[in-house]
């Protein structure tokens, strides 16, 4: 190689290079924020959903609907059944209502779109947070004050680290809580 060629290659090519290279992960980092972290995602549902009335106002607990979370890894979508044990009854003549019940009626599932996910790559069981009585409300937000579920917090490993590590302040108004384990393989299996 020249000595003028590779000039050239470290005066013009290389900074090129550097530039595009280092603005390409600019821009997939903040690209795929949403996708990372979620906050602030709170997409239409089907049919609207109100927490605010249903577990504010009402105080319906949410094992009453997300019945896993006591039980397994998955909080669970409530079946529409659980939805008709009050729906059959209260306000069945509003338009929402009567579209639940037809979904219902002819046996379909409901096309809930999903908001909060842990990514793949982890591993979460709500049972074991839900059986320390760490409330919904740590990781969800004040879901019961919310007309539209959005995802309040971050989901980050940070977030989860941090609460882990930090556990006995965090959530000291639970007696005997203690840090979770900060091992990979607790979460990454």
């Amino acid at each position: 190689m020249n000595k003028s060629y590779l000039d050239y290659f470290l005066k013009i090519r290389l900074p090129i290079i550097i530039f595009v290279a280092l603005a390409s992960l600019t821009f997939t980092f903040y690209v795929s924020r949403a996708e990372r972290d979620g906050v602030g995602y709170a997409p239409v549902q089907p049919i609207p959903y109100s927490h605010k009335i249903h577990a504010g106002q009402m105080g319906i607990d949410c094992q009453y609907c997300h019945t896993g979370a006591s039980k397994s890894r998955h909080a669970m979508v409530p079946p529409l059944n659980t939805c008709m044990n009050c729906h059959s009854i209260a306000r069945k003549n509003k338009p929402d209502i009567i579209r639940l019940t037809q979904y219902f009626n002819e046996g379909k599932l409901m096309p809930w779109k999903r908001i909060h996910k842990v990514p793949d790559f982890a591993y979460f069981n709500h049972s074991v947070h839900v059986n320390k009585n760490i409330p919904c409300q740590q990781c969800h937000g004040n879901i019961q004050e919310m007309d539209v579920v959005k995802q309040a917090g971050s989901w980050t490993m940070n977030n989860c680290i941090s609460c882990h590590r930090n556990a006995p302040t965090i959530l000291a108004s639970i007696p005997g809580i203690k840090k979770g384990p900060e091992n990979c393989f607790a979460c990454h299996r």
